[in-house]
């Protein structure tokens, strides 16, 4: 049986907001997550329309803008929802599409380490939206728990680098504060984690 996942929708000839260059956007459905602020929420709602494609049916629907991605050392980054929730899907686009492309991932890094794993020997930069490292925060704005996204982020780092990982650290209204910023911060960099994205939600 083919492998297949559910795709939303993808975003043509986006530059300089989801990676370097000449970028499509690939949104997947479904994510761990319930974040209070959620961008996407029609990423887990059941009555957003998707299809469900394979590897080689997206890589159809993108592959006219390979010209822009070579040229600009741009391809397709892969978000949501939560892409990493299809390790298979993301490997298999890999070995269709080849190294020249550059693939990222947009991550929570919120599911079983083997997913990242896999995920680590076909994308090439992840931006992982960490929200704050503070479990008592982390739950009370995703609904879960930390644990598993730090020991995912260590493994991550272990396996591609600290140059191939920027870790998003949001300021979050009425949930966290300037000092858990600056305390995740601090984490973040005893974990080894250089390239960091520092911003504020806005309600």
């Amino acid at each position: 049986m083919a492998t297949t996942a559910p795709i939303i929708t993808h975003s043509r000839l986006r530059m300089a907001t989801d990676g370097e260059g000449v970028t499509t956007l690939v949104c997947f459905h479904g994510c761990p997550l319930r974040c209070q602020y959620c961008l996407n929420p029609f990423s887990f709602a059941e009555d957003t329309k998707r299809e469900h494609l394979t590897p080689q049916d997206l890589y159809d629907r993108v592959k006219l803008d390979a010209l822009y991605f070579l040229a600009t050392g741009g391809g397709v980054t892969f978000g949501g929802g939560e892409p990493l929730l299809y390790p298979a899907f993301l490997r298999e686009f890999r070995e269709i599409c080849g190294k020249e492309w550059h693939l990222c991932a947009e991550t929570s890094l919120n599911v079983p380490k083997e997913h990242v794993e896999t995920a680590a020997a076909c994308i090439d930069h992840f931006y992982v939206d960490c929200k704050d490292t503070n479990p008592a925060i982390y739950r009370s704005y995703t609904g879960k728990d930390n644990g598993g996204m730090l020991q995912n982020l260590a493994l991550l780092l272990s396996l591609v680098g600290k140059d191939r990982v920027t870790v998003r650290v949001p300021l979050i209204p009425e949930f966290n504060t300037e000092a858990d910023r600056e305390a995740t911060r601090k984490l973040l960099t005893d974990m080894g984690v250089e390239k960091m994205d520092f911003f504020t939600y806005k309600r």
